[in-house]
């Protein structure tokens, strides 16, 4: 067990970063991650848009059998052309349609429904156990959220997510990420979450150890109803109180005031530290909230699993756009269409995903059992974990920050332990441990859950 030294003791490592809304722990980017940052490409994104729109409708209870219109339409063509992607990757990833039957349910389902998911698996070269999952919904809707009928375009709610996660495949397949990335176009989001919730389900039957997902929700237009425009900035909602979190869970986070740092919240601020940068060219507004106001996403769906998740959603909605049937009504345009849609901005939005999940994927995973010791009363700190099993594991940091900031100011190097004591009291400030590998790329922050004995 080691003693290290903080701020004005021999040890510490000051926070780093130029512009002061950058994150103060940013990484930077690797090579070969600014080399899939290059070959995102604008005009493939605009397409696959485009062709999801052509579709007329997407709504989840359309037809499933008309090879040019609804539902079914759109998944085939997915498949297909994620299935092409597959062909390029030497092996490494693979493509199915994840499909159940959904019973009626009362509200949204009326009838006995397929739902599926269109699920792309590139297995990790290194540590394939450990997985990322990003989502976009290919289903639309219009203001009747039973109208299976009308033409229902959802160019940006939300073929523009699903373009992110189709460029990302079609990109990542070429290379060789050391964790395990699921890209998923997931169905039956406007009519409860049903088939993000039948993935995540699946993941937890299966033990599958998913250490972040995202899902994109809204990401294509960057025009406010006011008409203002905020081209370089995405949200990212983040819970703070987990959504599975236990009774006796609840009772340790009231003690210690972890209220900021579930894991939704350290998968957010790895997002600042990786892809709030100029090689993205890209402002990650976090948002400590679960999700909009009366509104949900899928990634609510991992939460309920207890997975770290979190959402991206465009900086100011146009309400006009979503959820609206196709009209002009008093001399203004409604409906989800896709001359709304900023195609330049959707690749930025592209690129964020790329950095985040480039970043995890190749970083070392986020620390496991992390614990602070709190058997005795002293003013230093104990904290424990277990070492990680990637072959390339450099050894730890010990980051913290004061309890008002929203961010990890400090990293400290502890070295390739499993304990370390920090010469600083665990009541005045907030710890976390990472994980660091002999390429300098650092995991998530986990933080600790106190120890009694």
């Amino acid at each position: 067990m080691s003693v290290v030294g903080v701020p004005g003791v021999a040890g510490a490592e000051p926070g780093r970063g130029g512009d002061s809304d950058r994150p103060p722990l940013a990484q930077r980017p690797s090579k070969e991650l600014l080399r899939v940052l290059r070959e995102i490409d604008q005009r493939r994104i605009e397409a696959t848009v485009r062709k999801l729109v052509s579709f007329g409708t997407r709504h989840t209870l359309s037809s499933q059998d008309d090879p040019a219109r609804g539902i079914g339409a759109a998944r085939d063509w997915m498949f297909a052309e994620m299935s092409t992607y597959a062909a390029d990757s030497g092996g490494r990833m693979t493509v199915e349609l994840q499909s159940y039957i959904q019973e009626p349910d009362g509200e949204r389902i009326p009838v006995p429904t397929r739902i599926t998911n269109v699920v792309a698996t590139l297995r990790g070269s290194v540590t394939p156990d450990r997985v990322y999952v990003i989502t976009g919904h290919y289903d639309s809707r219009v203001s009747d959220v039973m109208n299976a009928t009308d033409d229902a375009p959802g160019a940006d709610d939300d073929a523009s997510g699903v373009a992110v996660v189709m460029e990302l495949a079609r990109i990542m397949a070429k290379h060789e990420p050391e964790a395990t990335i699921v890209f998923a176009p997931v169905a039956g989001e406007e009519q409860g979450l049903y088939g993000s919730a039948h993935m995540a389900r699946l993941f937890k039957a299966a033990g599958t150890d998913v250490q972040g997902m995202f899902t994109n929700d809204i990401v294509g237009a960057s025009t406010a109803d006011d008409g203002t425009r905020d081209p370089r900035t995405i949200r990212l909602f983040a819970e703070g109180v987990p959504t599975a979190e236990t009774p006796e869970e609840g009772n340790i986070r009231r003690a210690v005031g972890g209220e900021n740092d579930s894991p939704a919240r350290q998968l957010a601020r790895f997002v600042r530290e990786v892809a709030d940068n100029d090689a993205t060219g890209m402002r990650v507004r976090v948002i400590y909230r679960r999700d909009r106001y009366l509104r949900g996403g899928d990634h609510i769906s991992f939460l309920e699993q207890d997975y770290p998740a979190a959402r991206f959603t465009e900086p100011n909605e146009d309400f006009a756009h979503q959820h609206q049937d196709v009209r002009v009504e008093d001399g203004k345009q409604y409906g989800d269409l896709i001359q709304f849609c900023d195609f330049a901005f959707m690749t930025r939005v592209a690129k964020v995903n790329a950095a985040t999940l480039w970043s995890l994927a190749n970083a070392p995973g986020t620390p496991k059992n992390v614990g602070i010791l709190t058997a005795a009363l002293t003013n230093s700190t104990d904290l424990v974990w277990e070492r990680g099993p990637e072959p390339d594991l450099a050894g730890y940091e010990v980051v913290w920050r004061e309890t008002t900031d929203p961010e990890w100011t400090h990293a400290i190097p502890v070295g390739d332990v499993t304990s370390t004591t920090i010469d600083m009291s665990k009541d005045n400030v907030f710890f976390g441990v990472r994980a660091v590998d002999r390429a300098g790329l650092r995991s998530p922050v986990a933080f600790p859950t106190p120890r009694f004995s």
